[in-house]
């Protein structure tokens, strides 16, 4: 059973930031040059899942760990409030249809977790509901993985309560991240326990494991992040076609 408060935000004593840095650009470039025979192949897919806190870094990682790769194989949706429409289906309606084709990265900027996470803190669904829909969850990630050829790497952004405030606070303070601010991520703050509460309820209930990532440090992140996802499309064995004719052969 994890428990996030045993795990630390932090990395560990002795990292070096401009080393991580360093392996993290190094790391970057061999994603796109396996993101691109992924999608020259065309067989495979991978789906990439950010959930976190308000100021987890979900949108920095994005772009440190996959800015070297070409945006015709790469794509990110976000997930906020369900519009009218949405909210007339069932609860994976809209993600379904974001889900990755094949050869290609796409990454969740928030998920389907939101729909046991938010839903459930604010009591908008009851305890049998989130049970039910951490079933449809793992059947769904199943199906797409087990039968689709979709890889599935999923993160939880670890972060402290206290740095999530100098975050916050910067948005207020630094002209250039104020159009980040929201009134309403101050309020979700004082929900915290809660939200740390149904994450755990996520993680421990989920058939497809997460990977737990200290983001208090932004370049420790990042350095995980691409460590693991680098790992993983290493594993895909990504192939370039062969050429289908010998016509044009020289």
């Amino acid at each position: 059973m994890i428990k996030l408060s045993k795990i630390p935000t932090t990395p560990p004593k002795g990292t070096e930031k401009n080393e991580i840095k360093k392996a993290t650009k190094k790391m970057a470039k061999e994603i796109a040059e396996l993101q691109y025979r992924m999608l020259a192949e065309g067989k495979k897919s991978i789906l990439v899942i950010f959930q976190g806190m308000d100021s987890s870094g979900k949108d920095g990682a994005t772009k440190n760990v996959f800015k070297e790769c070409s945006p015709s194989g790469v794509s990110v949706t976000s997930f906020k409030k369900p519009t009218d429409e949405e909210f007339a289906h069932d609860f994976l309606w809209r993600v379904h249809k974001n889900v990755p084709e094949k050869g290609q990265i796409k990454i969740f900027n928030r998920s389907h977790y939101e729909d046991i996470l938010i839903q459930k803190v604010h009591g908008w669904i009851t305890p049998k509901q989130q049970k039910m829909r951490m079933t449809a969850i793992n059947s769904f990630e199943n199906l797409l993985q087990l039968d689709n050829d979709t890889i599935v790497i999923k993160f939880y952004m670890h972060l402290s309560k206290e740095r999530q405030l100098e975050k916050l606070q910067e948005r207020v303070n630094d002209p250039k991240k104020n159009w980040k601010h929201n009134d309403g991520d101050w309020a979700e703050r004082e929900l915290w326990n809660k939200y740390r509460n149904c994450y755990e309820y996520a993680i421990n209930n989920s058939d497809i494991p997460w990977h737990i990532i200290p983001v208090d440090s932004r370049s420790y992140r990042d350095y995980c992040i691409a460590k693991i996802v680098l790992g993983t499309m290493k594993k895909m064995r990504c192939k370039w076609p062969a050429l289908k004719s010998e016509r044009f052969k020289i």
